[in-house]
């Protein structure tokens, strides 16, 4: 019997908290390959010690916090970092506030207090470029000076690259920016998703024999508008399509919107919850001069996503549930 992972947030009791975990701290944003290095250390740590390993992370972004007004885009919500996260092998996730006390913390305080005080950890993994604390001051070179005095092992991973690709969490939303989906793929080690409610559209897509489902993404959402081969999972079953990102320019240059319509696929979907992993671009959005134009379109659309999901029949992010 597996245990369900869990989430340990500041209210959580200590007596909740297990004592002498191994831990890997970052930010997480996409849980993308360099991350997973991270985790990776931490996992060996645990194992080697019989002890459980956790993720500690922060809710929210740190940049999100000190800039407001400046909304960026995430490559995954909270609900969906913590699915990521689940599914690497950790056992939990510590998650940690962020606000202006936190933000405030010296970065030593945060080091004995939380670190040692609150979580008892027994080994920390981060990224060579994580940095915390107030100021910013925390960073890999003072967790390796001053918790091996403790007992504590550190494991500080270097930068990784795929290729000719450096890989962070900036060049995978670039990526996306730019529809280069292969590129994000490799990346994070699997294909980016979104999750999102099914709502009513205006019914258009019934009409040129293309129904679809729809869902408002986040108006922070950077991905190219474009058309995807994609791969949508709905009550645990998985379902192959072609969705368009983007405003319909053939008909109202509306608000950003993701369309879907799922191959060999009858039913109503409205009120459910998609996840839906982007498996390949297709094309860039266009604006059509006829409806025969823009069916003809979307019929050869159709055949160029059946081949490119065909060419990755297991390819969506490994997700975990979260206890």
């Amino acid at each position: 019997m597996t245990t369900a992972f869990a989430v340990i947030r500041d209210n959580t009791p200590a007596s909740a908290i297990p004592r002498g975990a191994a831990v890997a701290m970052g930010n997480f944003d996409g849980v993308h390959r360099g991350h997973r290095a991270v985790i990776g250390a931490c996992l060996e740590m645990a194992r080697s010690r019989g002890k459980p390993a956790f993720a500690v992370t922060f809710e929210p972004h740190p940049r999100a916090f000190f800039n407001p007004q400046n909304p960026e885009f995430w490559l995954a919500d909270i609900n969906g970092k913590l699915r990521l996260l689940a599914g690497t092998g950790l056992d939990g996730v510590i998650l940690l506030g962020f606000d202006a006390k936190r933000a405030a913390t010296p970065a030593d305080a945060f080091i004995h207090d939380e670190l040692v005080g609150r979580l008892g950890v027994s080994g920390i993994a981060v990224g060579y470029n994580f940095h915390f604390g107030k100021g910013r001051v925390g960073s890999p070179s003072l967790l390796a000076s001053e918790l091996p005095k403790l007992g504590i092992e550190v494991d500080v991973q270097p930068h990784v690259d795929v290729g000719d690709l450096p890989v962070s969490s900036s060049a995978i939303r670039v990526a996306l920016s730019e529809g280069r989906i292969q590129d994000a793929t490799a990346m994070l080690t699997a294909p980016w998703f979104v999750t999102g409610e099914v709502i009513h559209g205006d019914k258009r897509g019934r009409e040129l024999g293309y129904p679809t489902a729809n869902l408002r993404l986040s108006p922070t959402c950077g991905l190219k508008h474009g058309i995807y081969a994609v791969r949508v999972e709905v009550g645990g079953r998985r379902i192959d399509g072609v969705a368009n990102f983007g405003r319909r320019p053939t008909f109202d240059n509306g608000a950003p919107l993701l369309e879907v319509f799922l191959f060999d696929f009858k039913g109503d979907l409205y009120g459910q919850t998609l996840d839906v992993a982007f498996i390949d671009f297709i094309r860039p959005e266009a604006k059509f001069d006829s409806i025969a134009a823009l069916i003809t379109q979307m019929d050869d659309d159709t055949i160029r996503a059946r081949a490119a999901l065909a060419a990755a029949p297991d390819a969506f992010p490994k997700l975990g549930k979260i206890g």
